[in-house]
């Protein structure tokens, strides 16, 4: 199964979590505090589970230490509520959050979440590295940024290249307009998800100008957008 790094000064919950986890087949390291986290994130793990409030080197700095080096989730566990510290976690390159006390439930399945994402992520930087995709008359070259129709290059923005390489490489998957935005855009940006409805609707002019046949990409009415498997 997968590495995980469980960083954490409360030991009667690192058990806890070790054995669970353990029992899962997944193989744990375990860290009682930042220092000692710092030296076992070198091992890459797969996943890092990170608590905030420790004695020396707190959760954000460590996160803040390992994050240009480790590249793997890392899931925040804190009895800090507040939505700063939430933000700050965020921020600094953590990748989910959860607050104290928590149902343990949650937080396995939270953890198996991260690990798919994961997973898919790794998968699709493979594929970007060496693949072009198809999909009926139309080609999307990943590593080239460019996009084709009937052997015809479309001139598409950087944002509309995005968004259809997000949806092509995520095929029958349904993507809200918030969530693309977010995505494409960042999440400070100031604009608005309306956005995302005008250049969907650039792309599809673009593509059926030189493939009409086809609809690409779909609305899923009252949800968002997903690109059509061939």
């Amino acid at each position: 199964m997968s590495k995980i790094l469980i960083i954490d000064d409360e030991k009667d919950l690192v058990m806890l979590l070790q054995d669970e986890l353990e029992a899962l087949g997944h193989n744990v390291l375990v860290a009682y505090n930042g220092m000692d986290g710092l030296a076992l994130a070198k091992k890459q793990p797969e996943l890092i589970i990170l608590d905030i409030m420790m004695p020396g080197m707190d959760g954000f700095e460590v996160c803040r230490r390992i994050r240009d080096e480790v590249l793997c989730p890392i899931l925040f566990l804190s009895a800090k509520q507040a939505e700063s510290d939430k933000i700050r976690a965020l921020t600094l390159g953590g990748d989910d959050y959860i607050s104290k006390p928590f149902g343990l439930r949650e937080l396995l399945t939270r953890i198996e979440a991260n690990l798919r994402r994961e997973e898919r992520s790794q998968y699709i930087n493979a594929e970007k590295k060496r693949t072009v995709l198809h999909f009926n008359e139309l080609s999307i070259d990943l590593p080239g940024h460019s996009v084709k129709a009937n052997g015809r290059a479309l001139s598409l923005s950087k944002r509309e290249y995005d968004i259809v390489e997000l949806l092509a490489l995520h095929a029958g998957q349904v993507f809200s307009r918030e969530h693309i935005y977010e995505r494409i855009w960042g999440y400070d940006s100031d604009g608005d998800s309306y956005t995302v409805v005008e250049h969907i609707r650039k792309i599809r002019k673009k593509i059926a100008s030189v493939s009409p046949d086809v609809e690409y990409i779909s609305t899923v009415w009252g949800i968002g957008y997903k690109w059509n498997r061939p």
